[in-house]
């Protein structure tokens, strides 16, 4: 029996996590694709990380933009060091597109309502406007 104690866990934010891995490792910081299981690899080398927490950070990372375009050109998998850890499939590459492309599309949709909402504003902004203006005509013409 050893007298070791287990490492204290570290209450990072999921965030502050993704950052010191980004700060260590050339994979997390270049947005290459991770190996599959790299969380196991990460909690064996920082014990201190809380499980929970770093499957947020994970969840984060893989699905930020800038991980998935490179998702969806890669070919090989990468682990904590940067060295190759296997590969990235055609179903990952192809997941990682449709992923983009809704995003895009749902971005694109939001700008095209928010378009569509100012528009309407100004024109109802411009009728009021001309309502004002024909009713002082009327004030002026009839009101003598």
């Amino acid at each position: 029996m050893t007298n070791e104690t287990p490492p204290v866990k570290t209450a990072l934010e999921p965030r502050a996590l993704l950052q010191k891995l980004q700060e260590q490792s050339p994979t997390f910081r270049d947005f290459k694709p991770l190996a599959i299981r790299i969380d196991t690899n990460i909690l064996e080398r920082f014990p201190e990380f809380e499980k929970k927490t770093l499957r947020t950070a994970l969840r984060m990372h893989t699905a930020s933009t800038r991980y998935l375009k490179a998702m969806e050109r890669a070919t090989e998998r990468f682990d904590f060091d940067g060295a190759v850890a296997g590969e990235v499939t055609e179903e990952q590459r192809t997941h990682a597109s449709t992923t983009l492309k809704e995003r895009f599309a749902a971005a694109a949709k939001l700008q095209r309502a928010k378009r569509e909402a100012e528009e309407a504003k100004r024109k109802a902004e411009e009728a009021e406007l001309r309502r004002g203006e024909k009713l002082q005509q009327l004030v002026s013409k009839f009101g003598k």
